[in-house]
């Protein structure tokens, strides 16, 4: 959520670098504005009254101790009216920082400088990339052909079970599944992240925390008679552990990594996109989520970035980053760059994380502050990143290392598999 002090200093730059995420701001930040004008005006009226309550207190006691009992009387009528005042000034207040608050809500981060201009994917652009193209023969198999031809992955069964989008695993395909997840978080473990193990639900409060709430419930998952959401990442409930916290500046930085299932109802999701592996309801992703000081957050992110490329690289896949457009950027993220890896036997690339930095956008809605050396508060910087997601990490490498002999194991998996190749 901004802050009164990001739009205050100023307004007009807000709404210019929000239209750069196609959000017509101007409404609501005037809105904003006037209605701060008239929290600052019921304020200052309070205070005064609030002052003028301590000055009819100690003439009260003068008046009393000097015997002139009718004069205090009548001085206590006017601190009865002023306290009458008063708790209107308060209600007023309250309702006032409330319409605040439920405007802010509905307005997404501002994008960074390092932003391009744009409306749609086709607006990203590739910073780098990295990692050889696999050749493979006119007979490829796309990941769902070699799914059953392995028999690693039963999406009928699936389907059976719960709907689609939701597949079962089976033998070497669990166990890759698993190395995948292993190896993931012992690389992040031995880049400072401790492991953080989260509840796969939330609360309201939580969601809206990390911003999923008001703006992407449509795509959750509702848990309705206890009013929890299924979360979407595991950057939802690490990042929440710091709601309401301040942490030591001596703490800083923050690093923890989680591993989770997530779900996501991918509502008006069709076509070729989401065959297979290539967009699931419930899927297994290892994250990363940093906390961080303003000056170090974009630091942070580059170590962040050249961790996933790390990954890729250890698996031999072919990848690139894309700097995401100010219109297919995420609702609270200031900057975020995607790895795509791609995918021989369906000759497109598949995005296997993001990373981004959300600066105070997040830590201002969850009040995640830190204590400065001058012992001041002031808001964190939060950051996170997929470190990373395994469906479509899965189907690139079921893809890429497809040989007339079977599918090659990457050697920094097996030591998790205990198995060299899938045949």
């Amino acid at each position: 959520m901004l802050t009164l002090q990001q739009i205050k200093e100023n307004p007009d730059d807000i709404v210019r670098r929000l239209g750069i995420k196609g959000f017509d701001g101007r409404k609501a930040i005037d809105d904003v504005l006037a209605l701060d004008a008239e929290r600052r005006s019921l304020q200052q009226r309070n205070d005064t009254e609030a002052a003028e309550l301590n000055n009819l207190a100690a003439q009260i006691g003068a008046k009393m101790k000097a015997g002139q009992k009718a004069e205090a009387e009548e001085l206590k009528a006017r601190v009865a009216t002023i306290k009458v005042s008063q708790k209107e000034y308060a209600e007023k207040l309250a309702a006032t920082e409330a319409q605040i608050r439920e405007i802010l809500l509905g307005v997404p981060n501002v994008p960074c400088a390092m932003v391009p201009e744009g409306l749609s994917a086709a607006d990203n652009v590739v910073d780098k990339e990295g990692g050889k193209m696999p050749e493979l023969g006119e007979d490829a198999l796309a990941h769902w052909d070699l799914a059953k031809k392995y028999n690693l992955i039963d999406f009928d069964l699936g389907v059976k079970i719960t709907g689609a989008g939701f597949p079962v695993y089976l033998g070497k395909g669990a166990k890759l599944q698993r190395a995948l997840i292993q190896f993931f978080l012992d690389e992040a473990s031995a880049a400072g992240y401790l492991e953080v193990q989260p509840p796969y639900v939330v609360n309201e409060a939580s969601g809206i925390g990390t911003g999923q709430l008001p703006d992407k419930e449509a795509q959750m998952y509702v848990v309705t008679l206890d009013n929890l959401y299924m979360i979407p990442t595991a950057e939802v409930p690490v990042t929440n552990l710091y709601r309401d916290v301040i942490i030591a500046d001596d703490k800083l930085p923050v690093k923890n990594c989680a591993y989770s299932a997530c779900f996501r109802r991918e509502a008006g999701s069709y076509g070729k996109d989401v065959r297979g592996l290539n967009r699931l309801h419930q899927f297994d992703k290892v994250e990363i989520v940093r906390i961080e000081r303003p000056e170090d957050s974009y630091a942070a992110l580059e170590e962040m970035k050249d961790h996933v490329q790390g990954l890729l690289e250890k698996l031999g896949l072919p990848w690139h980053i894309l700097r995401l457009c100010g219109g297919d950027m995420s609702f609270t993220s200031a900057i975020t760059f995607d790895f795509e890896v791609y995918s021989a036997a369906q000759k497109r690339w598949l995005e296997v994380s993001s990373v981004s930095n959300f600066e105070t956008y997040q830590s201002n809605r969850l009040k995640c502050r830190y204590r400065g050396a001058d012992k001041k508060t002031r808001l964190c910087h939060t950051l996170n990143g997929s470190a990373l997601a395994l469906p479509r990490i899965m189907a690139a490498l079921l893809e890429n290392n497809q040989t007339p002999e079977g599918i090659v194991v990457p050697e920094c998996l097996r030591k998790y598999t205990g198995f060299d190749i899938i045949d």
